[in-house]
């Protein structure tokens, strides 16, 4: 190994210990070494593998095999945790295409330790098991798994990595290349599905499922009798053909071509692996791991993959300028004005998360019951699937309860309307409220443009408005743009937040302009394309020309899913506060007034065509632009649009309109959000004359 000193390299590893300790199987069936990876904090701060850990863990290793008479080693980890990988933190810090190359030759030989070593090996998935975590497991002879462990996977793909300390060889000789192919592309495209014990047992991946009230003491067990010889293990077999492989390998690539459009290299290396896996021998796939380490840690995708990371688990929790959380006022009862279907996506939440008394108002009756109708409805999904117990499902539907008349809101702390997005209705709907509500309560609006200054400017207390703008689906998305108005004051805002925290959603502060945030470079976004399209681009190639970025669906399917009558709206609202950059399209408008649900109708086999009937709508010019040229056109007016946001200071930096793309618009991890895509094209020069971050921020550092 070249000499390369990772302890300078990660200066600031958390360095997870691995504590060895000589055990009596039960049944007599000897002695083992069993070894607990912990990194001395609780399970809030999971157990990581960077090259000090990896050091220890190896020591551990070599100490167990030289224990005179032992006959099996354990590897398991701290209550609730196995391990959640590599240290990401670290990766950033690489500088060097070999530093990569060694860090993935280091894991092997200490991983290889357990596969390789002279006595069986036993990995006991006691919990989390995340990428290099999971491979742990995987190197070792034989796994159980606990049938609470929760957060089980190979998210590598997701981050801009692969497998690459034995999984992408490992698993599909384990389980098959088609159960890997799920695992390894499937499951980590699908905004990185995680999978649970009792999956894991059933994929093959773990021998064995136990529960969890005394699963070390039955995984200690079960290793004794497997030494013994009283239980043999079965497992699968793998198909060895070369057609089965090569079909799993196709659909993976179908899979990811579906998801990405080419638009990152990682899960195309992955599957290069796994198909290797078939023929090659392990060390040929270690070494195969290795050089995909080397060539992806170097490149954009996974540095902006890292950038993204961090914003989602660090600063998503601590939101730049929000206030003390000691200046939170309880709360202990939500009102909900309105009873659409954004409003029972809403009670449904406040139940669920705050368990507090929701109660949901509307014109009349009808509305009101169909609304507490939509909430009972889901409860009773969540509880047909287990998510819930028929106790929990009882409790939650008492707690929403609905009716037409707002006095009901006197004793309520956190009032949120959920009504039309028009000014005067939203207005009438806070003053209202304001001769009901405590002096306390604070009032929010889930508007998605509108001013919420504005919407408060006519009120005795505006200083208890705020903003609280939740994305559809609210179940899903996980972002709240919490909006200051100009009046708004420290608890209003501090309560927000909390309210949030408590919703498990991550909060943004976001000053009070036109659009806020993910709708401003959303619509600023569609504006150019459709633009494109009435000025002559053929429809299919203006919605394709944004392909390169590999986002979640293209821009004429989003409009489907977000409603043309809405994005006409937000337009239309945008347009009046910038109007020489909002561009309202009139076939757009024509969409609308014709009540279509979208550009697009799908035949049988899912693809979209423009029907006649919407085709007839559409007026065309006879400016017909290239898909490359469409993509430069929008994405320079996105860099444009979110230079004036941070120089209007709409959010703290461009890490927040980053971290609201992420989790708003579920926009993929290898752009980072969206600035170091703009950086790392040089869009952000060309249009705005300076980079959003600084080189080696979401990309790799200068040579």
């Amino acid at each position: 190994m070249p000499d390369i000193d990772f302890t300078s390299l990660f200066p600031d590893e958390v360095v997870t210990k691995a504590h060895v300790r000589f055990v009596e199987l039960p049944l007599g069936a000897g002695r083992a070494g069993l070894i607990t990876l912990d990194n001395g904090h609780d399970h809030t701060k999971p157990n990581t593998l960077g090259p000090a850990s990896l050091l220890e863990l190896e020591r551990a290793i070599d100490a167990a095999h030289a224990e005179p008479g032992v006959v099996a080693v354990a590897v398991t980890g701290k209550p609730f945790i196995l391990a959640a990988g590599a240290d990401l933190n670290g990766m950033s810090l690489i500088t060097r295409r070999e530093q990569a190359v060694e860090l993935g030759r280091l894991g092997h030989r200490v991983f290889g330790k357990l596969g390789s070593g002279p006595v069986p090996s036993f990995g006991f998935i006691n919990g989390m098991a995340l990428g290099g975590g999971l491979e742990v497991a995987l190197n070792c002879t034989y796994r159980t798994v606990s049938t609470a462990a929760r957060g089980i996977a190979l998210p590598e793909v997701f981050l801009g990595l692969v497998p690459g300390w034995g999984g992408a060889w490992l698993l599909p000789n384990l389980i098959g290349p088609d159960a890997a192919v799920k695992v390894i592309i499937e499951n980590a495209l699908n905004q990185n599905r995680m999978m649970d014990g009792p999956a894991v047992a059933e994929l093959g991946i773990a021998d064995v499922a136990l529960e969890p009230a005394d699963y070390l003491a039955q995984s200690l067990l079960w290793a004794a009798q497997v030494i013994r010889g009283d239980v043999q293990v079965q497992r699968p077999e793998v198909p060895r053909s070369a057609e089965a492989w090569e079909a799993a390998v196709a659909r993976g690539r179908a899979v990811a071509d579906g998801r990405l459009h080419g638009a990152a290299p990682a899960p195309y290396r992955a599957l290069e692996l796994i198909a290797a896996a078939r023929t090659a021998s392990r060390d040929d796939g270690f070494a195969a791991e290795d050089e995909a380490l080397g060539d992806l840690v170097m490149g954009d995708e996974l540095r902006s993959g890292v950038y993204a990371f961090d914003l989602t688990q660090r600063r998503a929790k601590r939101p730049a300028g929000a206030p003390d959380p000691k200046l939170a006022r309880p709360v202990t009862k939500v009102g909900v004005v309105g009873a659409g279907l954004m409003a029972s996506q809403l009670a449904l939440l406040f139940a669920r998360r705050l368990e507090v008394p929701v109660v949901l108002t509307d014109l009349d009756d009808e509305r009101v019951r169909a609304g507490v109708d939509r909430v009972h409805a889901e409860i009773d999904k969540l509880l047909g699937k287990a998510r819930i117990s028929a106790d929990h499902a009882n409790r939650l539907k008492g707690l929403v309860t609905g009716s037409t008349d707002m006095a009901v809101f006197a004793d309520a702390d956190f009032v949120i309307e959920a009504v039309f997005e028009e000014m005067t209705v939203k207005q009438q709907v806070f003053a209202q409220l304001e001769g009901i509500v405590d002096p306390a309560c604070v009032l929010a609006t889930n508007t998605s443009s509108l001013s919420v200054t504005e919407m408060a400017s006519k009120l005795k207390h505006p200083e208890r408005v705020v903003g609280f703008h939740f994305f559809n689906p609210v179940a899903v998305l996980p972002l709240v743009e919490v909006i200051r108005a100009e009046r708004t004051d420290d608890e209003t805002l501090a309560t927000a937040f909390a309210v949030g925290k408590t919703l498990k959603k991550s909060c943004v502060l976001v000053k009070d302009a036109p659009g806020f945030v993910v709708n401003r470079v959303l619509i600023r976004l569609m504006s150019e394309i459709n633009a494109a399209a009435d000025e002559g681009t053929p429809v299919a190639v203006a919605d394709n020309a944004l392909a390169p970025l590999g986002l979640p669906m293209s821009p004429f399917v989003l409009l489907q899913l977000v409603g043309p009558a809405v994005a006409l709206h937000v337009t239309e609202t945008l347009h009046e506060a910038f109007p020489d950059r909002f561009i309202v399209s009139e076939n757009l408008r024509r969409l609308v007034e014709a009540g279509k649900p979208g550009i697009w109708s799908w035949d049988d086999q899912g693809k979209p065509y423009l029907d006649d009937d919407t085709a007839a709508l559409f007026e065309q010019g006879d400016v017909e632009l290239s898909a490359e040229q469409v993509h430069d056109r929008a994405m320079t007016a996105v860099a444009q649009e979110i230079r004036l946001m941070l120089d209007e200071q709409v959010v703290a930096e461009p890490q927040d309109i980053d971290l609201c793309l992420l989790l708003g618009a579920g926009w993929p991890f290898h752009l980072g959000g969206i600035t170091p895509y703009l950086d790392r094209t040089g869009i952000a020069e060309k249009a705005t004359g300076r980079r959003f971050l600084p080189r080696g921020v979401a990309s790799p550092p200068e040579p």
